[in-house]
């Protein structure tokens, strides 16, 4: 796969003066702001969605996507990636097999995916609520390394430490530690982003377990087990239809992971706690 970025020249984030209030007491300070900007994503010189996105990472969010969303079955299938800026936004042009543009052609979004929803867009019920096949034995994970990784994840959110604004989807593996960390303003986009990065480095999707900084919708439970991603924590909670996802899909599902507490809603088997 060939990756081609342009220089774009769009920051992740602006700085904006503000007026910075305590009680009675004020402060005219400046502020950083996280960004999100349209990323219209096309295949074969055709539009599919428009997602909105922090303008970091795009190739690995073109690719992630492109693999979560079923439009391709592997990375090899995706021939090139080309980042262009445009005044509205950014285009993410990708090249495929041309069947595979067609399938997508089907699946194409007629709205703007919003922020905070992996799901806008979509046409049909079928389109929106997909069922992944179940996933492999995967990965074992001691709960004192998912505290080790909770505690040390805020060090890895370079943009959210400029920001307080933007999720993070963190890719761990059993001793080993945090790999890879991806962040965007949309939860669902951070994890593609992720999901992209590890594809494009070829990792063993089976052989980790993510960690994302927000709730455990629907969605972040289908794409994790879209690509054979067997084990998912969340800071927050999840949603009844993620769990009913992950129990029929055989994903570990976490969620109010913070600190040394969590709870384990789904396939409690892969985590290994310390026997009192």
């Amino acid at each position: 796969m060939a990756v081609v970025a342009s220089e774009l020249g769009w920051p992740s984030y602006q700085i904006s003066p503000v007026e910075r209030w305590r009680g009675d007491e004020h402060a005219d300070q400046e502020d950083c702001i996280a960004e999100e900007v349209p990323i219209a994503l096309l295949y074969n010189g055709e539009p599919h969605a428009v997602m909105l996105a922090t303008p970091l990472d795009l190739e690995d969010f073109a690719l992630g996507f492109s693999l979560t969303e079923n439009i391709v079955a592997s990375p090899c299938e995706v021939y090139s990636i080309r980042v262009y800026l445009r005044a509205e936004g950014i285009e993410v042009r990708m090249r495929i097999p041309e069947a595979r543009c067609e399938t997508a052609a089907d699946k194409g979004r007629n709205l703007t995916g919003r922020t905070g929803c992996g799901l806008c867009g979509a046409r049909t019920l079928q389109q929106a609520i997909r069922r992944p096949a179940p996933v492999g034995q995967g990965v074992q994970v001691s709960s004192d390394e998912l505290t080790q990784v909770l505690a040390e994840l805020t060090d890895h959110q370079r943009l959210n430490r400029i920001t307080g604004a933007v999720h993070a989807a963190a890719w761990v593996v059993p001793g080993r530690g945090i790999q890879w960390v991806r962040e965007d303003i949309g939860r669902h986009n951070a994890l593609d982003k992720l999901i992209g990065a590890l594809a494009r480095r070829g990792a063993d999707l089976g052989g980790g377990f993510v960690v994302v900084t927000s709730r455990a919708s629907y969605e972040m439970v289908q794409k994790c087990a879209s690509v054979g991603i067997t084990f998912l924590a969340a800071i927050s909670a999840p949603t009844g239809l993620a769990v009913r996802l992950a129990k029929d899909t055989g994903v570990t599902l976490i969620g109010f992971a913070r600190g040394d507490k969590h709870v384990v809603y789904a396939n409690p088997q892969r985590l290994l706690h310390n026997e009192a």
